[in-house]
């Protein structure tokens, strides 16, 4: 059976998911972009023709009004560019006419395969063809090679601006940080991008940093936290969420120490299944659900015993691999409650990146790691939009102030007296 990288969409108007949403806000920022670059080659390929006067003869002229482009996964709405020639009239005059967009195209001629190749699958000469028959037929011109490496050069510009800026004004109370596996055309090795998300004291989620690492290696995590670091970051987070790889705990203990790590379960949950036999799995999934879903860190003490003494002896080596992250799996009771949903688990990233790392493996061979950080940085820049705030945002200023909290509730300062 022959692979495919076109899959079925839900039909406009059949859906209301979030993932929808930032296929669509980056549709439209990439069908922007496109057009854009068709304007600066048409602009750049008269910029000899000067007025009598010495100016430009071919100027940007505003846009036109939106409109908007019904797609397989529904309208996106787009502005095409406009352009003045200050000396042509009637058929001398300079006008410029998008390929992509053409002045009444209101539709996509094959709404299934235009996302898939224009958003996620590449930007090669052949891809945008492709993603041009796509949108407006088979008879529709290509995008010429100088616009699609414009293009291209306009994405990477925008990651290495967005990997600049000034951190000095931010402040983030949590992280979440993991390794993004892709395979790249003209790659040997799987393609391997360290990402970050922060939560800022207001609760917005935000993408921090995104670099092209060595196998989630100690060293590239040291030199991701280190850039932010020197961009003006001096405050590491309150608390740090990743899975067990050692190389994300050994660099933000030498950058910040002072940030406590939270173990994802989801991570753990999979390590420690994955030792046991299949037939004791969906057991052990429940006695691990036990643990992180407890009320009180003390109910959690108990349901971690009861799974030691469970499966201690017989699967000494799962016991081991739970055991070893005791402290690490279990710091979120120490955090308010209405956080521990967004605490657990690094779903955060896994659900920004999933289509990412889902299209990049069914339509392998289809970008240079170059344009594949590029893509993905655009991706998350789109998904950003859609992030939801943290439940409890008006906890967090406490956090950050060192506010004690038990069992997720705040300790008040007669309890902490009597404590002591």
């Amino acid at each position: 059976m022959t692979e495919t990288n076109v899959f079925q969409f839900a039909q406009p108007g059949t859906f209301a998911d979030p993932l929808t949403e930032v296929l669509r806000n980056g549709a439209r920022a990439l069908l922007a972009q496109a057009v854009e670059a068709e304007v600066a080659g048409l602009l750049a390929s008269h910029a000899d023709k000067l007025t009598d006067d010495g100016r430009a003869r071919l100027v940007r002229h505003g846009h036109l009004p939106a409109r908007e482009i019904m797609t397989g996964i529904g309208p996106v709405a787009v502005r095409c560019p406009r352009v003045r020639d200050r000396v042509g009239s009637g058929a001398e005059r300079i006008r410029f006419s998008s390929a992509i967009l053409p002045p009444y195209a209101r539709r996509s001629k094959s709404l299934e395969v235009l996302i898939p190749i224009l958003y996620l699958k590449g930007v090669s000469t052949g891809d945008f063809e492709e993603a041009l028959i796509a949108l407006l037929g088979k008879n529709a011109g290509g995008l010429s090679a100088s616009t699609i490496s414009r293009l291209k050069e306009a994405w990477a510009e925008e990651h290495a601006r967005w990997s600049r800026r000034d951190l000095s004004a931010k402040r983030y109370v949590y992280f979440w940080a993991d390794g993004i596996h892709v395979q790249a055309r003209l790659e040997d090795q799987a393609q391997c991008l360290l990402v970050i998300i922060g939560a800022t004291p207001e609760g917005k989620k935000e993408l921090v940093g995104l670099i092209d690492g060595v196998r989630e290696s100690a060293q590239s995590w040291r030199e991701l936290l280190l850039d932010l670091k020197r961009r003006g970051l001096a405050i590491g987070p309150e608390l740090a969420v990743a899975d067990g790889a050692l190389g994300f705990w050994q660099a933000i203990e030498e950058v910040w120490p002072q940030t406590r790590g939270q173990r994802c379960w989801v991570h753990k949950t999979a390590n420690v299944l994955n030792k046991l036999p299949k037939s004791q799995q969906p057991k052990a999934k429940r006695a691990l659900q036990e643990i992180w879903m407890a009320e009180t860190k003390n109910e959690a003490l108990a349901a971690f015993d009861a799974f030691v003494e469970t499966w201690g002896i017989k699967y000494d080596k799962a016991v081991e691999c739970l055991i070893k992250d005791h402290d690490a799996l279990l710091a979120f009771y120490d955090f308010p409650a209405e956080h521990w949903k967004h605490l657990r688990t690094s779903n955060v990233i896994e659900s920004a990146f999933a289509t990412v790392r889902h299209r990049t493996v069914r339509s392998k061979g289809c970008l240079s790691n170059k344009t594949a950080l590029a893509m993905i940085f655009k991706l998350a820049e789109a998904a950003e939009k859609t992030w939801r705030r943290l439940d409890g945002h008006n906890q967090l200023p406490k956090v950050i102030l060192g506010v004690k909290f038990a069992d997720g509730i705040e300790v008040v300062r007669s309890q902490v007296q009597a404590a002591a």
